[in-house]
């Protein structure tokens, strides 16, 4: 076959990369469950927007999970190998806890719906500890931001399950059974852990639970020096800050905007579906030209300006009283799912970058745990933010929120350094 478009494809078109749209739907799916479904969910039932934005609480599985990763590393289970078995159990088990989930409810037993969240967060952030471990052992280190790219894109994507499939099927189901067939979207990852080989460049497991726990943080601050780390951790912690409020409580500021839960699945959400895909993939091919350093600095810019979409869109009010309102929102929806899916693809390569190949599972799980944190301590004020100030104000304080994590660029990743 003759002509650039296979040259310009080949990179995307290898095993490894197809690897990684699968893990990267797995890891996915679970947490957007908890970001746009629960809310939808919960504020059908009857349960306040305070309660809500206090659920983001129960995320802190992601930001806590550096603590059991060692475990992770350290320890086998019975079947499969170190990387693969807890793959499986962790997927298999992620499908009986979404679908028992929608067995509950709110307005009965809020406190089982907690434990049931919590549930599924625990066992989501333990596979995404292996998933990280298992893509950063798979991939070479060429391969590091396109690998990642595809990872974050189909992450994205696999969004469009519980944030408009699900969606859809609520107008016309039970919840018990829209849970349950959101649960079955876990089984594509369950099939490849079945049929993938243990990454070759594996390194050793830890010899004992202690070196698993030291070694990974040891050798991080070796490498960069107490205030190298300090800086390291600080962007990490701030890079995707105001992004990750700004969507925190996206599913309830399009219902009070006036949509419905089937214009907000068919339309908001699949208005990111090819801007995503998209900006995804243009990102990976591009961060091998610009490299990561560089698109951490155009993508974050990208990611900064998409904020004022929101309050563009709220600054409208209600969706009654805008003529193109689906247009209007299909918009700001496909600006988003651009600058945050182009701004994530480089942050997250940064991170695999800064992970040292003989430490994957715990040094990954630290760094992401922090980026985690965000999205979990801070995101919890959001419905107390939007009650205090609106939802206008709530956005441009998320877009202030973003410029922290840009300005440190200059120490953490100079422009004129092209790694």
């Amino acid at each position: 076959m003759s002509g650039s478009a296979p040259a310009w494809l080949a990179p995307l078109l290898t095993r490894r990369m197809a690897i990684c749209i699968v893990t990267g739907f797995s890891s996915g799916l679970p947490l957007f469950l908890l970001l746009n479904l629960l809310p939808a969910w919960l504020k059908t039932e009857g349960i306040g927007i305070k309660e809500i934005g206090l659920f983001a609480l129960i995320q802190f599985p992601y930001t806590w999970k550096f603590l059991w990763s060692p475990l992770v590393d350290r320890y086998s289970l019975p079947l499969l190998g170190r990387r693969r078995g807890w793959m499986l159990a962790c997927q298999l088990l992620l499908v009986a806890a979404i679908a028992g989930l929608g067995l509950l409810s709110p307005r009965e037993g809020l406190a089982l719906i907690v434990a049931g969240t919590v549930a599924v967060a625990l066992l989501s952030a333990t596979q995404d500890i292996v998933l990280d471990a298992y893509r950063r052992e798979l991939l070479q280190e060429s391969e590091l931001g396109l690998g990642n790219a595809v990872h974050v894109n189909a992450y994205k994507i696999a969004g469009l399950v519980p944030g408009s499939l699900s969606l859809w099927l609520a107008d016309r189901l039970p919840w018990s059974e829209v849970f349950a067939v959101t649960a079955l979207f876990m089984l594509p990852g369950a099939i490849l852990t079945l049929v993938v080989r243990e990454p070759a460049s594996a390194a050793a497991a830890p010899k004992t639970l202690e070196q698993a726990v030291v070694e990974p943080f040891r050798e991080f601050i070796s490498r960069s020096g107490v205030r190298g780390a300090l800086l390291v951790l600080a962007f990490i912690f701030l890079y995707k800050l105001g992004d990750s409020l700004c969507t925190a409580l996206a599913t309830p500021f399009y219902l009070d905007m006036g949509f419905t839960k089937s214009e907000i699945g068919l339309v908001a959400k699949n208005a990111g579906l090819w801007p995503s895909v998209v900006g995804g993939l243009l990102g990976g091919l591009w961060m091998v030209r610009l490299g990561i350093n560089r698109a951490l600095w155009i993508f974050g810019v990208v990611q900064l300006v998409a904020i004022f979409g929101f309050a563009w869109l709220a600054w409208l009010g209600p969706a009654a009283a805008t003529p193109d309102r689906l247009l209007v929102l299909a918009a700001v929806i496909g600006f988003e799912a651009l600058g945050v899916g182009l701004g994530t693809a480089a942050f997250v390569a940064y991170i695999a970058k800064a992970t040292h190949p003989a430490y994957t599972a715990t040094q990954f799980a630290l760094f992401t745990s922090l980026a985690a944190v965000p999205r979990t301590v801070v995101n919890a004020s959001a419905g107390w933010l939007v009650e205090q100030f609106g939802w206008v104000s709530f956005f441009l304080l998320c877009a202030a929120l973003a410029v922290p994590g840009m300005l440190l660029l200059g120490k953490i990743a100079p422009w004129r350094d092209r790694s």
